[in-house]
């Protein structure tokens, strides 16, 4: 059955970093554009970060530039978020999705997502 997992969230305090998981299996990860994305309570769903099948190109939100890194294990079928100095903003799930193409903008999901992971950062 194909699935997105995400792992790696939790609590930690403002400044600190965590490293995000998103796990693909039962179908083609590796020929997927990827992306993460965030939702707080009451807020719009961010676009924070995507990588492209061929690991070439990669985009971040505006509010993670400089802070976030993505990356990808194409032979492990994972795609990472590393997240540093983290701030009580950024408290939200996390979920990963595959995309019909990751862009500047505008990213837009297609066959899969997974149900995400919380992040709080608080003291």
């Amino acid at each position: 059955q194909p699935q997105l997992v995400e792992s790696g969230g939790g609590l930690v305090q403002p400044g600190g970093s965590l490293r995000l998981s998103c796990v693909g299996s039962g179908f083609a990860f590796d020929h997927y554009d990827i992306g993460w994305f965030r939702q707080a309570p009451g807020k719009e769903r961010e676009e924070i970060s995507c990588v492209d099948r061929s690991d070439t190109n990669r985009y971040y939100g505006d509010s993670v530039k400089g802070r976030f890194t993505i990356s990808r294990d194409k032979g492990k079928f994972i795609v990472y978020l590393q997240m540093n100095t983290l701030q009580p903003e950024d408290t939200a799930v996390y979920y990963c999705a595959t995309l019909y193409r990751c862009q500047a903008t505008n990213w837009y999901q297609s066959h899969y997502r997974g149900q995400g992971t919380q992040v709080t950062v608080s003291k």
